[in-house]
């Protein structure tokens, strides 16, 4: 589905991601790991249109997608979730999903402004949607909440639901466990499985949880300082000298 090739981008003298190769398959779990500063989010900034490659080319699905800006990388079929949740925090939880349908809706200004029955037929499609989205994410009964008011697991469970309403393909989550208690963690695995399984999409994700990343992982792709130094299956990834290194240290 999603070929990286060469990828690279430049910061005035500072290279943050060097000549980077990955691909990602139909329905595959990739994990991006790496120390803090390693690149992983230029990554996916790169990937989603919100910074263009200095070098390389992005392919998804048989489409160059260098210089398409992010809204229309969603419209390819590639949603996102971000490191520090971006709710719209004043909407409430079902306002939250129905914005994300707002690029397909075919009826015009006009029509919401007479309220005509085009508008109404696609309103209601899309109030069925999102509340069949809240429904799959035990959110149902706080679907007239504002989103601000959630605990900050159903505030990750909200955004990454919000993602999922765009119908995308590939999802990308970063850090999805970032703040979450153990038990929290545990259900954020099961539902990124299930995700998997029931949307029949890809997921790449970036996490620090090694147990969460060695868990539910297909393939790993670490990184550090900018540059892939290993790509394999969880297990042969634990046991690489140099990811051991670039975690820990290297011994006098």
């Amino acid at each position: 589905m999603l070929a990286v090739q060469n990828l690279s981008i430049q910061f005035g003298g500072l290279k943050a991601v060097s000549n980077l190769y990955l691909d990602i398959k139909e329905k595959e779990l990739v994990g991006l790991i790496g120390p803090n500063g390693a690149g992983k989010t230029t990554v996916f900034n790169m990937l989603t249109g919100v910074y263009c490659p200095t070098e390389g080319k992005i392919s998804y699905l048989g489409q160059n997608l260098n210089g398409l800006k992010p809204y229309d990388i969603t419209k390819n079929r590639i949603a996102r979730t971000f490191q520090n949740i971006r709710l719209f925090s004043d909407l409430t939880v079902i306002d939250n999903i129905k914005i994300s349908f707002n690029y397909k809706v075919k009826y015009s200004i006009l029509d919401s402004i007479l309220r005509t029955p085009k508008f109404k037929r696609e309103e209601k499609e899309i109030e069925e949607k999102s509340l069949k989205l809240l429904e799959a994410f035990s959110l149902i009964s706080k679907k007239n909440d504002l989103a601000k008011n959630l605990s900050y697991g159903e505030q990750r469970k909200l955004e990454i639901a919000r993602a999922l309403a765009t119908g995308p393909s590939l999802l990308l989550l970063d850090e999805p466990a970032a703040g979450m208690n153990p038990q929290e963690t545990k259900e954020l695995m099961e539902m990124i499985n299930w995700i998997k399984d029931e949307f029949q999409i890809s997921v790449l994700l970036i996490e620090h949880d090694m147990k969460l990343v060695m868990g539910i992982c297909e393939k790993i792709i670490v990184l550090d300082y900018g540059k892939k130094i290993a790509e394999g299956t969880p297990d042969e990834i634990k046991n690489n000298p140099k990811v051991i290194e670039a975690y820990l240290g290297e011994g006098a």
